[in-house]
């Protein structure tokens, strides 16, 4: 099998001095609640897709090369599939997650979620917050996000790149 990459027209990337957090997420940083993690939950994460997207592209196939892919992680150091989780402090209670991958020190998203009950309004913007910041203290690129047609993603500060832009900015980053 073959993983190909979709090539787009444009992408939306994440520069991380343009991360914009909002005021209510602000407030949720400040209380505390939720911790960020990598690779705590991956199978979890996988299984919270078809959860909340009865119509979605992860299909039974692609989640099985995503999981063969993440199992032999520890034997690669510059491809890694990872799983991200937001996790309730008090129940530990997966809040929110996606699935992405490292090529050196780009991170690109796949797929997330969050829980669409009313007392986690905002986890999943808060997740990828806590993401961006975590991939700017580990000294990441940018973030690419992929499809820029989203608004969450102007919301939190991408900027949309042609694919001719992206694809030099990635290829310079990846060969470092």
């Amino acid at each position: 099998m073959i993983l190909l990459p979709e090539l787009q027209v444009d992408y939306a990337l994440l520069d991380f001095k343009d991360l914009h957090v909002s005021k209510k997420v602000k407030k949720l940083m400040r209380q505390k609640l939720y911790k960020l993690s990598i690779n705590s939950q991956f199978d979890e994460v996988l299984e919270s897709f078809s959860k909340q997207h009865k119509y979605n592209w992860l299909k039974d196939e692609y989640v099985d090369v995503l999981k063969s892919l993440h199992s032999t992680n520890s034997n690669r150091e510059d491809f890694k599939v990872i799983s991200v989780e937001l996790i309730s402090k008090e129940s530990a209670m997966l809040i929110a997650g996606e699935v992405g991958y490292i090529i050196n020190k780009t991170y690109t998203s796949l797929s997330g979620f969050s829980s669409r009950e009313k007392e986690y309004a905002n986890c999943g913007t808060l997740q990828l917050v806590l993401l961006a910041q975590y991939l700017e203290k580990h000294n990441f690129e940018f973030w690419n996000f992929g499809h820029p047609h989203m608004t969450y993603k102007k919301r939190l500060g991408c900027k949309v790149y042609s694919r001719e832009k992206f694809l030099k900015r990635w290829q310079s980053a990846i060969e470092q």
